[in-house]
């Protein structure tokens, strides 16, 4: 029995084709398993017409064989020594070589059917290869043989498939590259593969379409929704007996370890196809898989590129592929927004569907300015499955060091936290947080950086004096300029493109109530003079044309790491009392 590679949908008209020799079994056991099938309420077609002999098969025939979701193919003595069975099969093996001799006996009709002859070639081992059910007269009651194969067949056809996209721009090409990653037609081999990437961007569509596409061969399917939460909210024995009740029918369980143990026993017994959605702790793999070790392969789901992403953006905004040209430049403009991320596509096309032009210019302005929350909801729960310590790296890079190198941002993050960060930075990158760059650099997409910001801005909304990060040139400039240090102040990075120099106004003070403030980064802005004080927590100073000669005289910094003053008039002399304050060295130890 053979089910169609994209079936498990809705668009057959036949649900089973029987394919058969009418000699030999027409009114015996392939009329019975119709009967079977049809009683069942199983859509069955059965080709009762007395075609005349011949090698070619009707087109309604090949149309119905096309339209029929699964294929019965009953393999009698002498299935193989007819053509138009062969026709049947894609266009068995002793008989083939008769046709190759007839095909010998005139030359110009073997060049003409070499072709016909390879397909069935090729239809006969595919056949070969399937695994099926073999039923002898003495050994079983054809009757309950017949049962099996009706329930089976039931088994497959009531399954419900689920829903993908209501958009699927741009998802054939990749469910084809995960298809191809899991070899579904081998059947003694267990194929684990991951799906990761940032949230958002289509992990659990590209899932629930490639279960559609796979599912019919498998004996018992399970797609396991939200399993970071439902883990949270129910506990894992939960998950556990969901996934045995979806497969096997069982569902009492007494611990986690029970679950594990009867999962691994009961599940290898048959072909099962199992997605865990929304994954994000290795228990999780444990208790449901067994073996997260296993895991080798992974499959990467990257942004849309452009020409997809404006598609999809037409068609949730206008409900149509293409739109009208004066409407180029603001979809362009939410595109470039969206960075290629699906859910964000689709949350600004939906929202602004029936939306004029001067609405969709000030929406996007405002989406600048102030995140979406239902975009932001999404991406967030990376963020909340980090440890404390990630969550900080991470808002360290998102507010101040994106496009940094990567061992600049090592060295930065080292000096300001007191330990190594390249563990934490590496949970980044699994995450999908933060990408390295081919040429070294630390990236991340840009509603991500967005997202990391708005934390941190949502820290004192009103009153930037009371973040724990400062980037932002505007805020930088007003606390400065204003006196308004507070110890809330961690890291201070004033790093903006040349052209928007900026002359700061301030009597030098502005640090003074910075207690905590580790990391100084000055890197453009012209000071009208220089810092009165400046706290000893410092850790990172950097400072491109420190504003005079002298550091202020309280400034003891012991737990100095890196010190950079480029195109600065320090005196040597200078460096080496404040080296000697700081008892290290100038570069990162």
């Amino acid at each position: 029995m053979q089910s169609s590679s994209s079936s498990f949908s809705y668009r057959f008209s036949n649900e089973v084709f029987l394919s058969f020799r009418g000699e030999d079994t027409r009114h015996s056991f392939t009329g019975n398993l119709y009967k079977a099938l049809s009683e069942r309420g199983i859509h069955t077609f059965i080709d009762d017409k007395k075609l005349p002999r011949g090698d070619q098969i009707s087109s309604a025939l090949e149309k119905a064989i096309e339209e029929s979701r699964i294929l019965i193919i009953v393999l009698s003595e002498n299935y193989a020594s007819s053509s138009f069975c062969l026709n049947e099969l894609g266009s068995f093996g002793e008989s083939l070589a008769n046709h190759e001799k007839k095909f010998n006996a005139d030359k110009e009709t073997f060049k003409c059917n070499l072709v016909k002859l390879e397909t069935w070639k090729m239809a006969l081992h595919q056949v070969a290869n399937l695994s099926g059910y073999h039923f002898k007269h003495g050994e079983e009651y054809e009757y309950k043989f017949i049962q099996r194969i009706v329930e089976l067949v039931s088994k497959k056809i009531n399954r419900v498939p689920l829903h993908v996209a209501d958009y699927p721009v741009g998802l054939e090409s990749r469910m084809q590259e995960v298809k191809a990653l899991l070899d579904v037609g081998s059947d003694d081999v267990v194929h684990l593969l991951g799906i990761h990437g940032l949230g958002g961007v289509g992990k659990t569509t590209l899932a629930a379409a490639v279960y559609n596409s796979i599912a019919d061969h498998f004996e018992a399917l399970c797609f396991l929704e939200n399993v970071r939460e439902t883990s949270k909210k129910h506990g894992l024995q939960h998950l556990q007996s969901n996934l045995l009740s979806e497969t096997v029918g069982e569902h009492k369980l007494i611990s986690v370890k029970q679950g594990i143990s009867i999962i691994q026993h009961r599940l290898q017994q048959q072909k099962i196809l199992l997605i865990l959605d929304d994954v994000d702790k290795r228990e999780q793999l444990q208790a449901l898989a067994g073996r997260p070790d296993l895991f080798g392969l992974g499959s990467r789901v990257n942004e849309l590129n452009e020409e997809h992403a404006l598609e999809l953006l037409s068609w949730k905004a206008f409900k149509l592929e293409k739109v009208e040209p004066f409407y180029k430049d603001v979809l362009n403009r939410a595109a470039t927004y969206a960075s290629g991320l699906p859910l964000a596509l689709e949350v600004i096309g939906s929202n602004l569907y029936g939306r004029n032009i001067e609405q969709w210019i000030s929406a996007l302005d405002r989406y600048k300015r102030i995140p979406n929350k239902e975009i932001q909801e999404i991406l967030k729960v990376s963020y909340d499955a980090l440890e404390e310590d990630e969550q900080s790296v991470f808002l360290d890079i998102a507010c101040c060091f994106k496009k940094y190198g990567l061992v600049e941002v090592e060295d930065i993050l080292h000096a300001h936290h007191g330990h190594c960060m390249k563990h934490h930075i590496g949970v980044l990158v699994e995450k999908s947080l933060i990408k390295i760059s081919f040429d070294g650099n630390v990236t991340l997409h840009d509603l991500i950086e967005d997202m990391g910001k708005e934390i941190v801005r949502q820290e004192s909304v009103k009153e930037p004096r009371k973040r724990s990060r400062l980037w932002f040139p505007k805020d930088i400039v007003q606390v400065l300029e204003e006196n308004k240090g507070t110890s809330q102040i961690e890291i201070i990075c004033m790093d903006f493109p040349i052209f928007q120099e900026i002359q700061i106004e301030w009597d030098g003070y502005a640090f003074k109530k910075m207690k905590k403030l580790k990391t100084l980064i000055i890197r453009n802005g012209h000071f009208s003079k220089g810092p009165k004080h400046l706290p000893n927590t410092l850790r990172v100073l950097e400072w491109k044309r420190y504003p005079t000669q002298n550091f202020p005289y309280d400034f003891y910094p012991k737990k100095l790491a890196i010190c950079k003053l480029p195109y600065s008039r320090f005196t040597s002399h200078e460096l080496a009392v404040l080296l000697k304050k700081a008892s290290v060295s100038s570069s990162f130890p």
